[in-house]
């Protein structure tokens, strides 16, 4: 009986993993210390750079196609580049309080490939679930896959995510203090 029992239970760990798991599928992790993702944010008055540390990542490959994605930013490392001293350590104060980012609430962002579609020789259309602020919304944009190389250029409305401050969807009469929704991430993976 224990026997059965066991045998039973073995067979059905084995079968599970089986249908669970990509048959011809290969995941690949991402070296997020050789990867970047760099932000460009714009205002009336021009605009800011900067970066944030991707924490994990992993792309999915079947047959050599990309076919799925995952990511997961490290939020409390977001920091301007284009600014010194003490307009830096300002602005990343800033872009870490509860006016953008909420970092201490909001630790993580992740994104979550739901649709990809093969658009070129080694470009892909993606579709995937962004989560800012615990906010998740749908993004569309293209990713570029060369070796164990991949790129990425996405539009953020960050109106999407409530993050409200200086922005024009949220308050009247700024004028030159208003700073855009949209704001673009480039992404550089190495895996």
């Amino acid at each position: 009986m224990k026997k059965n029992i066991l045998s039973l239970a073995l067979t059905l760990v084995f079968c599970s993993t089986v249908i669970a798991g990509p048959i011809d599928g290969e995941k690949k992790e991402v070296k997020t210390d050789a990867s970047t993702v760099t932000w460009k944010a714009y205002k009336v008055t021009g605009s800011h750079t900067g970066t944030i540390a991707l924490k994990s990542g992993a792309l999915e490959f079947d047959e050599g196609k990309l076919t799925g994605g995952e990511f997961t930013v490290d939020m409390t490392t977001i920091n301007v580049t284009d600014l010194e001293g003490d307009y830096k350590a300002k602005l990343d104060g800033h872009l870490n309080s509860d006016d953008f980012f909420s970092t201490a609430s909001n630790p993580t962002s992740t994104l979550v490939f739901t649709k990809v579609e093969a658009s070129g020789k080694n470009s892909y259309k993606v579709t995937g679930d962004l989560t800012i602020k615990g906010i998740n919304k749908p993004v569309t944009f293209d990713v570029s896959v060369y070796g164990s190389k991949a790129t990425a250029t996405l539009k953020v409305d960050r109106a999407q995510y409530n993050v409200k401050y200086g922005s024009g969807s949220f308050f009247e009469n700024l004028g030159d203090k208003t700073i855009y929704d949209e704001f673009d991430l480039v992404v550089d993976l190495e895996f």
